[in-house]
């Protein structure tokens, strides 16, 4: 089997045996596993051999690149700030000043240091095995639920998915999402994806061509070379033989068609593409977002909103709710909208919830948004802020979200006779915007918690091969939003039991690491003012993650850490960032809370280092499970809730229980599950 399968099979700790089972080396093979890293197999342990070792220790990273002080932390905190500056001084001036980048640099002033056999507690990690033939299966399934989402799915996911339909031959039989749809169309240029878009959708086509292929985000100006001309002309008439076409959807977008048509030299195939060249080229505008305008420039709140419902449905109401609200003068008008908001369409409710659980009247809002499957924020500038028309009272906000929530029950009430869910699942937040994410182990959706047990810290590593230097930074954020960088730029007089920094590697091909250590309750008294951290990773060296090998994750440590540095059994998480960017939010931590919060998002941005921009919107996702989370959702699909998973049909649990045969589990890893039981 393919590692890329075996990969991701791990991230839902599942490990596949693709050879014959090597029983003589069963209990060996068991024994290494859970003395190296912590690792329990609780089904198949018959399937365990040596050939899986070294797989994990990939996985895990056995094998990672020594930081810049061998002797982190405690070496480093030895160290006076001018010992510390003037190392790094000397490492720059050596990598830098005269280009050696042939091997990792380390400390000239930190002495030997010598470490005791790891002796920390941690938690055990549990795992199953499986054949080829049913991890086979298994992959199936979860790209069967991926497939059930409208949500946008992450680069990784996709070349699972993309990977899957060319090894197996899968047949897709639906596709929820237009945008996975339209990258299997151009990667394939299999027409037969067609059928999952629309015809107005094919403006996306050509806006992802523009972009992927041409490196142009400005659709109104295009260049296309003449076989990616012809593919395009080979859809609109596949579209229009099927018949396929609904005008008025394309007025939306008049002018970036009428300049389509051109570029392409577009000749009619039929009757009814010949009407619609007509009618973008000289008919009136007709779309339903031009005559939703007209209604609201007559202060027609009731036709706007039937014009949006009939001809759109009730998700275009609820896409512009903000807009019809913030415009009604009175209950009866605000009365009207909420009538109309009922959908079936429950991601866009969960949005909507969330988006008015958190909205604050007098603050700037910050605008996130995912393009090209890259994150990017606006936060509205104070011109922005005062000339806001789209306000809402506190009742108004109220009144919306509790609408949505009613809606949202109502949609999902007994969806699953009977649910057993354990009550962490409250600490996992609903996978909405993943499509920014990066895949591996540990990974959890945006927003989800896990508190730091006492006793521990967090140590947060990065490490690389292929690239000069990758830097691990932490921001710090107060109540009022300021901003306090701790880096390479500033660590060398900051070192200390709250926070250590094991120094900036900038070492060469084969490979480098950093690593941060956070002792949360040392932090908080050391310094009061900040209440978040945010953890980040950026290419110095100004070559995007894909073009280079780096891994990011955490380990819990004891706060008197015994042992190597990087110590696979204390590995939560290790995950691969290989966006198509230089810069990559990790995860957070509440300090108040003792929490540590999931981000995982990259940043469509060519930042070359960490402090120069803001990030106090992040801590947005910080409060997302307060508002709904997993368990919130489930509790809404079941028709009842048992204390007993076996007598549940659905167990939505990380433990290891004992369920009925025909169960369904549910873990806080498994993004698809819980996306195709969110998009039922």
């Amino acid at each position: 089997m393919k590692e890329q399968f075996k990969k991701f099979l791990f991230s839902k700790h599942i490990l596949v045996n693709d050879s014959c089972p090597q029983k003589e080396n069963c209990f060996e093979a068991l024994f290494a596993m859970a003395n190296l890293f912590n690792i329990k197999i609780t089904t198949g342990q018959e399937l365990a051999t040596a050939d899986l070792i070294p797989f994990i220790s990939k996985e895990l990273g056995i094998h990672v690149p020594a930081p810049f002080y061998m002797g982190f932390p405690q070496s480093v905190r030895a160290l006076s700030p001018d010992e510390l500056a003037f190392d790094q001084m000397v490492h720059y001036t050596v990598t830098y000043g005269f280009g050696n980048f042939s091997e990792a640099g380390h400390s000239l002033m930190e002495e030997t240091f010598e470490r005791t056999a790891f002796k920390e507690n941690c938690v055990i990690k549990e795992f199953s095995i499986v054949t080829e033939e049913t991890a086979i299966e298994k992959i199936g399934e979860y790209m069967d639920d991926l497939l059930k989402s409208t949500r946008p799915i992450s680069d990784s996911q996709y070349e699972i998915l993309k990977a899957y339909i060319d090894v197996y031959d899968y047949h897709l039989t639906g596709c929820a999402n237009k945008d996975t749809a339209i990258q299997l169309l151009l990667d394939t240029r299999d027409d037969q994806f067609a059928q999952f878009i629309s015809f107005a959708d094919i403006i996306r086509v050509v806006d992802t061509i523009n972009f992927q292929k041409y490196g142009n985000k400005n659709i109104k100006k295009l260049n296309f070379r003449n076989q990616d001309r012809k593919f395009i002309t080979k859809l609109m008439n596949r579209k229009f033989l099927d018949g396929d076409c609904y005008l008025r959807e394309c007025y939306e977008k008049r002018a970036i068609w009428c300049g389509l048509l051109h570029h392409i030299h577009y000749k009619p195939v039929n009757e009814l593409a010949q009407k619609f060249v007509e009618g973008i080229r000289n008919g009136e505008n007709i779309s339903v977002y031009s005559e939703f305008e007209k209604a609201l420039l007559k202060n027609n709140i009731e036709n706007a909103v039937l014009c949006l419902s009939k001809g759109k449905g009730s998700g275009a109401v609820l896409r512009r709710l903000n807009h019809l609200l913030s415009r009604c003068t009175s209950d009866e008008e605000i009365a009207f909208v909420m009538k109309h908001i009922h959908t079936g369409n429950p991601i866009i409710l969960i949005q909507l919830l969330i988006q008015y659980s958190k909205y604050q009247m007098d603050e700037a809002r910050t605008f996130k948004f995912t393009k090209y499957n890259k994150f990017r924020a606006h936060k509205e500038t104070p011109s922005e802020q005062q000339h806001r028309k789209s306000i809402l009272s506190q009742d108004v906000r109220d009144r919306a979200a509790k609408a949505l929530l009613e809606n949202l029950k109502e949609i999902y009430k007994g969806r699953i006779p009977a649910v057993y869910i354990d009550d962490f699942m409250e600490n996992i937040a609903l996978p909405l915007q993943e499509n920014t994410s990066m895949g591996g182990f540990g990974t959890l959706p945006k927003g989800s918690r896990i508190h730091i047990p006492e006793g521990k810290k967090i140590r947060a590593f990065t490490y690389w091969e292929k690239v000069n230097d990758i830097d691990l930074s932490v921001i710090g954020i107060t109540e009022n939003g300021q901003q306090q960088e701790f880096s390479w730029r500033s660590m060398y007089n900051q070192q200390s039991d709250a926070i250590t920094y094991s120094g900036d590697q900038t070492s060469g091909y084969y490979g480098a690491s950093e690593y941060f250590d956070i002792n949360v309750k040392a932090f908080k008294k050391a310094y009061p003012a900040i209440k978040y951290l945010i953890f980040c990773d950026n290419v110095f060296s100004r070559i995007p993650f894909d073009r280079c090998i780096c891994r990011a994750g955490y380990m819990l440590r004891d706060f008197y850490d015994s042992g190597e540095v990087f110590e696979p059994k204390t590995v939560d998480s290790s995950f691969t960032i290989n966006c198509n960017s230089t810069f990559a939010y990790l995860f957070g931590i509440d300090l108040d809370a003792n929490d540590f919060i999931w981000l995982n998002i990259a940043r469509d941005s060519s930042a070359q280092v960490a402090g120069a921009t803001s990030m106090q919107f992040l801590t947005d996702y910080f409060d997302i499970t307060s508002i709904i989370n997993v368990k919130d959702l489930f509790t809404m699909l079941a028709d009842r809730i048992v204390t007993n998973p076996e007598e549940a049909d659905v167990v939505v649990s990380d433990k290891e229980l004992t369920t009925k045969e025909d169960a369904v589990i549910v873990h806080s890893y498994d993004f698809e599950k819980i996306l195709a039981y969110m998009n039922v």
